[in-house]
């Protein structure tokens, strides 16, 4: 069998194109039935931070592990758009003046900004249930198993949690100003951000019926995918412009947070998240799970300029 690393190229530029489509399509429709009709503005506010412009990371590797795995169904973009919709909301939580008081994301003002702090607040907790929703409604459309759509629903709001990304922003917020071990670094950025990109890569080999062991080998991929980006996107704070992020570069040195690059230096950074992503893909290679697209993403956290 041929492993993930030794594939053709793949077209990742067309891939993430095609994901996001999917993706946004499935997040439009979960809004409709969700978001209460009378409360316009609040609608405005979730769709403004939910349907802008952004990489939609996370849904394609639900996407592409899901393919991998053997599923075929268009309905996993209904998944893809839960994990998505919770991603979202932890951003605007992360721009709120008691957070990092940012002032733009995704190339636009931050949902606090383009509305109010208030509005910000409760859009994002409005998020929530809207991600259970499209969960649960890419659950039944793929004809899951009752006990299938647990294992989803638990994957995605752990990793949303104190187990993962609010976990993680709290110990985030705790370690502003001081000097971390790698190890510190690490666990921050693997709550904070790679406890959802590992549960999307797992939500997308559950929900194709892969074997636990399976499973087990798409989540360490997915979790050193997580650390890579993380690192990745520090090493973009330092160094990329305010048009390439489009967001405000610089911001974690301003707020004196310990991020890897900051500590380590740029180029030991870089190399750190090259390793991690190599290190993923050979999770993938140990199994004898051949997937290009999977090893393209990998590659890609890390490659990328934005």
């Amino acid at each position: 069998m041929t492993t993930s690393g030794a594939e053709a190229p793949v077209r990742i530029d067309a891939f993430l194109a095609a994901a996001r489509e999917a993706t946004d399509g499935a997040i439009a429709r979960a809004l409709d039935e969700v978001l209460p009709r009378g409360a316009r503005r609040l609608g405005e506010a979730v769709r403004y931070a939910v349907l802008g412009s952004g990489k939609r990371f996370r849904p394609a590797l639900v996407l592409a592990a899901y393919e991998t795995a053997g599923g075929r169904s268009p309905h996993i973009a209904d998944l893809a758009a839960a994990v998505e919709i919770v991603h979202a909301y932890s951003l605007v939580h992360d721009d709120l003046p008691c957070m990092d008081n940012d002032d733009l994301r995704r190339g636009r003002p931050t949902v606090h900004r383009a509305f109010d702090v208030r509005f910000a607040t409760v859009a994002g907790f409005a998020m929530v249930p809207v991600a259970a929703a499209a969960a649960v409604r890419g659950a039944a459309l793929l004809g899951l198993p009752a006990p299938v759509t647990r294992r989803v629903l638990e994957l995605l709001f752990r990793a949303a949690g104190a187990g993962g990304m609010i976990g993680g922003q709290v110990l985030d917020l705790a370690a502003g100003g001081r000097r971390l071990a790698p190890e510190a670094l690490l666990e921050i950025n693997a709550l904070k951000t790679g406890a959802l990109i590992a549960a999307s890569v797992e939500i997308g080999a559950v929900a194709a019926g892969a074997a636990p062991e399976g499973c087990a080998v798409y989540r360490a991929y997915g979790e050193d995918v997580g650390e890579a980006f993380q690192i990745a996107d520090d090493v973009l704070d330092l160094t990329a412009t305010s048009d390439q992020l489009g967001k405000t570069p610089g911001k974690d040195a301003k707020l004196g947070k310990p991020t890897f690059p900051i500590v380590f230096g740029v180029e030991p950074a870089r190399r750190e998240a090259e390793h991690l992503a190599e290190r993923a893909v050979a999770h993938l290679d140990g199994a004898a799970i051949s997937s290009p697209l999977l090893a393209a993403l990998a590659r890609f956290v890390v490659a990328r300029r934005l």
